[in-house]
């Protein structure tokens, strides 16, 4: 690189010299040359600056007046414009031209299959104007927008619409007003030919909100979902957190060349097409929960993100976090809380602890950044979440919604940072949490180790919890942090034991705060079973010797539905490692009937919710387990995970065919219970496919599916268990589906995962199928980012082929979409974690692309963190 990226810090933030109080945005549309007037109110903040420096680059500068006469102290640089001379306040005309048919990297102004797209955030409002691109600069905007009227007929952007007309030349024009001040990373226009789905939405004060979803012709029966889920979420905003809508449109457009999932710009949401379109024919239930999902996050950020946004980027968590915290709740509140949970904290103890122990390590507010698009990451988001849970635990729903209340009245409209709601939270409850800010500044995952002792003569149980955070790449000393500690004690008969300490009822949320901390339970006449971080009251791994027999227990026995999975997780992690060792010491894999039978009795029990029982049955995933051990053996673990696949399969086989056909549905529903009845039949058809006549079970369901879940179902058991159908069922797929990219979506994904041993050739035969573009990041993640991700055997394989194909991939993208190829990228940083072969081989991929010339700033960073750690 003939410059290296520098890198920036929390530590040095200062508020700009200059502020932008209003922006008056013009915009005429043009494939390859659209002219952006951009004139903005300026005021001075320090007394004396006369020198503005604004962000920009990939555009052409066309003019730059100021108080409406041409400015000549000006001076353009690669990444800005310098403005000299400079009155204390003026107001600043600036006019660009770009190039939205070149622009690949899809930030900024770009076109989305024939439709005008933005994306700015973090830092792609940049490329479309000069601007002081950082969140603590808040405008009010107003845009007009100019295009061909019979191409694009709507022409859209944030607020309020305030005016339209027509042109000579079939051209028309649209203004918006928005009257909220929201940085340049909050705005959006969209300009395109769409179908439209209108409704409206009457908030608690009786105001009408006008609710618009745009999507690509002919996919208007494919947005009821999303409108359904849209005002869901505005109820449950109001009923829950009491909070309201402020504008009188919402609005979303759903666009299939998209970064991320969704963007929150103010009153007019951006969307991948992802998580909007649905129909039972297309969608599978996974599909409708990730779109209600999603909807809500988006619409949450108006108040937690837009009204309030962040001071500067390492904040991010501050919106992102608090913001995943509550659309979990609502997805919680709407469906099933256990089933969510787990759901989340899968997601957790797999990509994001080994984030947490990857080179990429970081708080989840961070210290250092020099691509801002490398921290939007599962520690930000994911663990930022699990960070408002424990607030949430530690003052109770009371003391935190009058900690929200709080937060809003100090902070709406402004910029703000994470302190400052934590220090919202602690004045509106009285609660200090002075120790327990230490889980925004410190890295890496806790690892607390248990150990109880019963004396029978004193009737008490004695923990002792010592907690423990290795050392990280960004940070070698750790201090203790305050975990809230779940616990419940059960009796032989599965009554609960009240906790007592001084003859007093005690929390069964413990406080610890010590390195080796002490808890000593009175009044406890047997020895217990415990169950322990119920609910994951805390993102940490947890260390405690239980029998066998003590987790069949609480399998049974726990009040807990989230204890009753985790006891089974840790039941066949406890077997999965004791296998692991034995295949790498050449002995044969064992697992003890009662293992088994522990999970024929959750099968068998019909008290519990099907949903429930089919995360149970679920096993964990190779990559969660390549995160239990110091190195990973991904043949050890591909081996033992397939034997026990295939040993609850041939044991509960009669079983599981029972289940498989009593949960028969005729019709399909996404209520809660059909779901859950869908799921579980689904489960056992995924075991049931590895036995005798597994092929033609496989097959007729298939056949006999009317929902795409089901077909799904059928095809990713074939897949998997590379049954002789597999080839005639992905045909008859791709045969049906080859025009909707979406839904091949779930075919690529399912060839990037086949664990035939032709796997990688496979995937590079898919990327010249008709529905595959490099050029989609929806494409690129299914088949690409699937085998890389989760075909560990494969992508590992020793000759290095694997690492060799990621490499030639992220070549291409680093040129045309740094985005999407800085998330492709995470497996070879793991490196360290594997044998020296294969980490020899990585090392060698990640030096090649540091060679590259011009390597985009989101690879560099990630690279030389791995190449450095």
């Amino acid at each position: 690189m003939a410059q290296q990226p520098q890198a920036k810090y929390r530590k040095d933030y200062k508020a700009p010299d200059f502020t932008i109080t209003d922006i008056d945005l013009d915009f005429d549309l043009g494939a390859t040359k659209t002219t952006v007037i951009a004139k903005s109110k300026v005021k001075q903040l320090t007394p004396g600056s006369d020198t503005l420096t604004l962000d920009g680059e990939g555009f052409i500068l066309r003019r730059v007046e100021i108080d409406d006469n041409a400015w000549t102290h000006y001076e353009e640089t690669a990444e800005g414009l310098v403005l000299s001379n400079l009155p204390s306040e003026f107001t600043l005309l600036i006019e660009t031209e770009l190039d939205p048919a070149a622009n690949t990297s899809l930030e900024g102004l770009y076109l989305s299959d024939g439709a005008y797209c933005t994306q700015c955030e973090a830092e792609g409002f940049r490329r479309i104007t000069y601007y002081l691109d950082r969140p603590d600069v808040l405008a009010k905007f107003t845009t007009k927008i100019t295009a061909d009227k019979a191409a694009f007929p709507f022409l859209l952007s944030n607020g309020n619409k305030v005016g339209q007309g027509d042109l000579d030349a079939g051209r028309h024009w649209v203004q918006w007003e928005d009257p909220f001040a929201k940085p340049s990373y909050l705005f959006a226009l969209v300009a395109g030919d769409f179908d439209l789905l209108q409704d409206v939405f009457t908030t608690r004060s009786g105001r009408d909100v006008a609710l618009e979803i745009f999507v690509d012709k002919g996919n208007l029966d494919r947005a009821t979902h999303a409108m359904t889920s849209l005002k869901n979420s505005m109820k449950w905003d109001e009923e829950r957190f009491d909070l309201e809508y402020d504008l009188d449109i919402y609005m979303i457009v759903a666009v299939d060349f998209f970064n991320m999932g969704a963007m929150e710009n103010k009153g007019l949401n951006v969307f991948n097409s992802k998580f909007v379109l649905a129909n039972s024919d297309t969608a599978t239930d996974t599909d409708y929960l990730g779109i209600e999902a999603v909807i809500g996050h988006e619409y949450f950020h108006n108040w937690t993100g837009n009204r309030v946004t962040c001071r500067d980027w390492f904040q991010l968590s501050l919106k992102e976090g608090l913001t995943v915290f509550r659309d979990q709740e609502f997805s919680s509140d709407l469906g099933s809380r256990a089933v969510n949970r787990i759901n989340n904290v899968r997601i957790m103890r797999g990509p994001q602890f080994a984030e947490d122990c990857s080179p990429m390590a970081h708080p989840i507010r961070p210290e250092k950044v020099i691509e801002m698009n490398n921290f939007y990451t599962l520690t930000v988001y994911e663990k930022g979440s699990e960070v408002i849970r424990m607030m949430h635990t530690l003052l109770g729903e009371t003391n935190f919604q009058k900690g929200m209340k709080l937060y809003f009245e100090r902070h709406d409209g402004t910029a703000a940072t994470c302190e400052d709601f934590v220090k919202a939270m602690e004045d509106a409850s009285g609660i200090d949490l002075g120790q327990f800010r230490l889980w925004y500044s410190q890295s890496g995952t806790p690892e607390l180790t248990v150990s109880a002792e019963y004396q029978t003569d004193a009737k008490t149980l004695t923990l002792t919890i010592n907690q423990k955070t290795p050392p990280t790449a960004d940070q070698k000393e750790k201090a203790p942090l305050l975990i809230p500690f779940d616990v419940e004690l059960y009796a032989a008969d599965g009554s609960v034991v009240e906790l007592q300490c001084n003859n007093k009822k005690v929390s069964s949320i413990l406080h610890v705060t010590e390195e080796t901390q002490t808890f000593v339970f009175e009044n406890v006449s047997e020895k217990p079973v415990i169950s322990m971080l119920r609910e994951f009251s805390a993102p940490v791994k947890l260390n405690f010797d239980y029998s066998d027999e003590e987790l069949a227990f609480l399998m049974v026995h726990a009040r807990n539905e989230f204890a009753r999975w985790d006891a089974g997780q840790m039941l066949l992690a406890k077997h999965i490692k004791q296998n692991v060792a034995r295949i790498q010491q050449g002995e044969a894999f064992v697992l003890p009937g009662d293992v088994v039978d522990a999970f024929r009795g959750v099968l068998l029990d019909g008290k519990l919710d099907s949903a429930l029982i089919a995360e149970v049955l679920t096993l964990p995933s190779e990559n969660e387990i390549g995160g239990w051990f110091d190195v990973v053996d991904v043949d050890a673990i591909n081996t033992v995970r397939t034997a026990i696949k295939h040993r609850f399969a041939t044991d509960l086989s009669d079983e599981l065919s029972a289940v498989y056909h009593t949960l028969n549905q005729e019709d399909y529903s996404i209520e809660h219970d059909a779901i859950g009845k869908r799921s579980l039949r689904n489960v056992c058809l995924g075991y049931l496919a590895h036995i005798e006549n597994g092929n033609d079970l496989v097959q007729a369901h298939f056949d006999g599916a009317n929902n795409m879940t089901d077909t799904a179902a059928a095809l990713g058991a074939a897949n998997h268990a590379e049954l002789a159908s597999r080839e005639s069922l992905m045909k008859a797929f791709s045969d049906k589906w080859t025009h909707d990219g979406l839904v091949m979506d779930k075919w690529f994904m399912l060839q990037g995962c086949n664990p035939a041993t032709n796997a990688l050739e496979n995937v590079k035969a898919q990327m010249s199928h008709p529905a595959f573009s490099l050029k989609n990041p929806n494409r690129t993640r299914s088949l690409v980012a699937s085998f890389c991700n989760n075909n560990p055997v494969h992508f590992h394989a020793k000759d290095g082929s694997g690492y060799a194909f990621l490499t030639e991939i992220l070549t291409q993208l680093n040129t045309s979409n740094p985005q999407v190829a800085s998330r492709l990228i995470d497996p070879l940083l793991k490196f360290k974690r594997f044998d020296e072969d294969r980490q020899a081989l990585m090392r060698s991929s990640l030096e090649r692309l540091a060679s590259l010339d011009n390597l985009a700033k989101d690879l560099y960073e990630k690279i030389n963190k791995a190449l450095d750690a």
